[in-house]
């Protein structure tokens, strides 16, 4: 086991937990990472599957966070509780379908021309400023839906269909399902707890499809791999129950624009690093 390779992927823990939930874009910082924090002993193959699996520490953070509104089952929930609860698996479903689709059939064209920094750094600037113009219209909104009991069909729809454009890196997917939200009425709170909602299959999907073309293609995990694995998935878990807890509590007193502004500043760094 190397010591170097398991710093680094708590490395890569700490920032997959910090950025999957706040709307700066996990994959995007993952992959600026890798540019100047790289493993020693692994396979690109490994690396690859590191990157998407290590996601689902994460997912187990929202999971326990909101175990209570997402669990269905137990003597103490009332018919109306389990059926608001089932319907908001269905709404969950349903905004999970056109980035599922997509995905599926564009994974590989996206790995191959859209994970770089120069991508990464244009749709940072580009979401960053659209977080600052739609909060400058919001201070004075009021608005329409305060709660994800609330939700319809065809806001889930909207937002799922919004979800889509998660698939180029930088955008962020909790970043660009908040922004949807926002604009079609959801209030801050909403939008980020349907938000964490849909990360779960999600994240899920990918990490599972990831997992099926490494292993289909040969590929083995080495005991290495596998502590780099676990590393990167438990603390990325830790660090997302304390950023969850964060947002919920921030977005009560406050708006995105900080998000935004912190955004661009580091899209435009990116973009001076590289080109330099």
């Amino acid at each position: 086991m190397n010591i170097i390779d398991i710093i680094i992927a708590i490395i890569y823990g700490i920032v997959e937990g910090i950025s999957e939930w706040l709307p700066i874009s996990s994959t995007g910082h993952l992959i600026i990472l890798d540019r100047f924090v790289s493993f020693q002993n692994i396979g690109e193959n490994f690396f690859e599957l590191f990157m998407v699996v290590i996601q689902l520490g994460a997912i187990f953070a929202v999971i326990l966070s909101f175990f209570n509104k997402l669990f269905p089952f137990g003597k103490n929930k009332s018919k109306e509780e389990k059926k608001t609860i089932w319907k908001t698996w269905l709404l969950i479903i349903i905004a999970c379908i056109p980035a599922a689709v997509l995905g599926l059939l564009f994974d590989d064209i996206l790995d191959q021309y859209l994970y770089n920094e120069i991508t990464v750094s244009i749709t940072l600037i580009i979401y960053g400023i659209l977080f600052i113009v739609l909060e400058y219209f919001n201070s004075k909104k009021e608005f329409k839906i305060n709660d994800v009991k609330d939700f319809t069909w065809k806001t889930a729809l909207i937002i799922g269909g919004a979800q889509v454009l998660s698939l180029i890196p930088g955008t962020s997917r909790s970043g660009v399902t908040i922004l949807a939200a926002l604009l079609i009425g959801c209030n801050r709170s909403s939008s980020c707890e349907f938000s964490f909602y849909l990360s779960i299959p999600v994240m899920f999907g990918a990490s599972f499809l990831k997992l099926i073309k490494f292993f289909s293609n040969g590929n083995i995990l080495t005991i290495n791999e596998i502590a780099i694995l676990l590393t990167g998935c438990i603390v990325s878990f830790a660090i997302s129950v304390l950023v969850v807890k964060f947002l919920l509590k921030f977005i009560k007193n406050n708006d995105f624009k900080p998000f935004g502004i912190y955004r661009i500043a580091l899209g435009v760094l990116l973009i001076v690093i590289f080109l330099l």
